[in-house]
């Protein structure tokens, strides 16, 4: 399980990749805990923003602080490589 602020590290330090997360909600306390999963979200780390794709298929750019903000209460699963280059530069430095 990574968290908002373990998974935008993992996205920096990645940037230009779109990585596939699952994103998870946990409830209740001891017996009554639950986790919830909320849908699959493709995200790309772009310099200062993280493209959103959520389940819907709507896509947003989001300021690092704006990404710990929307998604600050949720857990992802791992992340999963969906093998696209959002960005060129790495490959001609």
């Amino acid at each position: 399980m990574l968290s908002p602020a373990d998974l935008l590290s993992f996205l920096n330090e990645r940037g230009g990749r779109e990585y596939r997360v699952q994103a998870l909600l946990h409830t209740g306390r001891g017996r009554k805990a639950a986790v919830r999963e909320l849908g699959e979200y493709w995200l790309t780390a772009r310099g200062e923003t993280v493209q959103a794709t959520g389940p819907s298929g709507q896509t947003r750019d989001l300021t690092h602080t704006d990404f710990l903000s929307v998604f600050g209460s949720y857990t992802f699963g791992p992340a999963q490589p969906t093998g696209r280059l959002t960005d060129l530069g790495p490959l001609f430095s």
